[in-house]
């Protein structure tokens, strides 16, 4: 019995000096974190990656060349070579309220992580206590310094408390691990805040320059549908049209200027949105103005190896952080189910008045060391485990959904600048031949020997055509931006300042769009 007494004891201290060795070296439960592989492919859409091109027939159109392995600059948006749009997004990263409240949410999970940091300390408080008493009989009590029936007394009790709970299992610097992770997933969300703002501001720019090219061509067939209306009555003043024809060219006339309130309209409301963007109220609307020939078409598109774009893209970098957070959340829930230690040292003074606190014969202390386990807990903290587990699961898959997304997020602009070169040069092609045609049909409307069919016919496929050519030029800019997006903004992951405006909007990552 005394033997098995000693084994018990030899088991219980062997235990414990296990326990002290793994918390002083550092070890802690769960799995450890290792961050997923690039995905082991060479491009983007199967077989070489062909340029945009247009045909060799069409009329000759502005090309663009796709230049493999290139990084994305910073500054992206400066490739449109518009001072106004730089302008414009400078403003919009300064005073965007989103951009802010993205910053905020950085601090908030940095000094939680600190604030959990704290637990590998030992924690110390002080307190300090005066009490009055009354009491009666006071021989039946414990000797006191009072006398008579009813007497009244002062204790008082100075103490230092400190508590030690060594991280034996690696609890709380799982804790911790999951809180940086947290952190660091505020970090890119940051970045994919900057990146959508920065996105949106030149989609909406391209936007409104795209509806100002709709009005001047609503207002050119304007224009020309006027001038036939006024050739239509002279001759009808002269008896060689009918009135009818003249009517009809007037609603035709009619119909297009209806066309210009609704453009306008779109106007208003996309410089709202500009100036919202910009982080200001509609009342203090932006001064720049946007129109397509202010904007140019960028030659080069860097496209960076799908090797970068896992580092490069703000959500998936998200997603990774997720995974890490989640993986570190599996060693909490594990070490819960663990033995946990606590030391502790509780020593002070009791005296009857301030002046004895500190005589000899006041002080105390205690010391103490306690360890705790679950026995039986309804499976609580098992199934906690396995929730944990479970949630690492679901992590890495919504990290390999977001990579997939994120390739085809390329893919699509790939293909949609590809055949943009083609669009566009096929609406060039119909509003010449349109353009044309309509000339044709003006001269022969002077000279009285075309039918008012024709007239409009020809009017209308002209507009038509002008309006389908300046939205083939404004698609292809705005595809551009988002390919641009699409690679992740270049976003300076290298940047050195903690200022993270003066590394994505200074001087290097000007230098560097240049």
């Amino acid at each position: 019995m005394l033997k098995n007494a000693r084994g018990a004891r030899r088991t219980l201290c062997g235990s414990f000096a296990a326990a002290l060795a793994c918390a002083m070296s550092g070890c802690a439960v769960g799995p450890n974190f290792s961050p997923e592989p690039a995905p082991a492919v060479d491009g983007y859409l199967p077989g070489k990656l062909a340029s945009p091109g247009a045909g060799r027939d069409g009329p000759r159109i502005a090309g663009q060349r796709f230049v493999t392995g290139a990084d994305v600059s910073a500054r992206w948006w400066a490739a449109f070579q518009s001072p106004p749009l730089n302008d414009l997004v400078r403003d919009s990263v300064d005073h965007n309220p989103n951009l802010q409240a993205a910053e905020g949410a950085i601090k908030v999970a940095f000094y939680n992580a600190l604030a959990q940091r704290g637990l590998f300390f030992p924690q110390v408080t002080g307190n300090s206590t005066s009490a009055d008493f009354l009491i009666s009989n006071p021989g039946q009590v414990p000797p006191v310094p009072t006398q008579g029936q009813q007497s009244e007394y002062t204790l008082v009790t100075h103490q230092l408390t400190v508590s030690y709970a060594p991280d034996v299992w690696g609890a709380n610097a799982r804790a911790v691990e999951n809180l940086d992770a947290q952190t660091e997933n505020q970090m890119f969300e940051l970045e994919a805040a900057y990146l959508t703002l920065t996105s949106n501001v030149v989609t909406a720019a391209i936007q409104e320059a795209s509806l100002r090219g709709q009005i001047a061509a609503t207002k050119r067939i304007i224009a020309i549908e006027r001038d036939s209306l006024e050739i239509l009555r002279r001759q009808l003043n002269a008896g060689q049209a009918a009135q009818a024809d003249v009517l009809q060219q007037d609603a035709a006339l009619a119909a297009a200027e209806g066309l210009l309130p609704p453009l306008d309209k779109q106007v208003a409301q996309q410089r709202d949105l500009l100036t919202a963007l910009a982080g200001q109220l509609s009342a203090d609307e932006i001064t720049q103005k946007f129109d397509l020939a202010h904007l140019k078409l960028p030659a080069n598109l860097p496209i960076s190896l799908p090797s970068k774009l896992v580092d490069q893209r703000p959500d998936v970098r998200a997603a990774e952080a997720n995974v890490h957070a989640a993986s570190a959340g599996v060693g909490v829930a594990i070490a819960a189910r663990l033995p946990n230690f606590v030391l502790s040292a509780n020593g002070g003074s009791n005296s009857y008045n301030f002046a004895q606190s500190f005589a000899p014969g006041t002080g105390f202390y205690t010391l103490a060391a306690s360890a705790t386990a679950p026995i039986f807990d309804g499976f609580t903290l098992y199934n906690k485990q396995r929730s944990a587990e479970a949630a690492l699961d679901q992590a890495e898959a919504q990290y390999r959904a977001t990579v997939i997304t994120a390739f085809q997020n390329v893919a699509d602009a790939l293909r949609a600048l590809q055949a943009d070169a083609r669009s566009l040069q096929a609406a060039v092609h119909a509003e010449d031949t349109a353009k044309a045609s309509l000339d044709i049909v003006q001269k022969q409307l002077n000279a009285g020997q075309v039918n008012l069919l024709s007239l409009l016919n020809a009017q209308q496929t002209y507009l038509t055509a002008s309006v389908i050519r300046v939205q083939a030029e404004a698609n292809r800019l705005t595809d551009t931006a988002a390919l641009f997006m699409a690679l992740g903004g270049g976003w300076p992951v290298t940047c050195s300042t903690r200022v993270w405006r003066d590394c994505a909007m200074g001087e290097e990552a000007a230098s560097a769009a240049n």
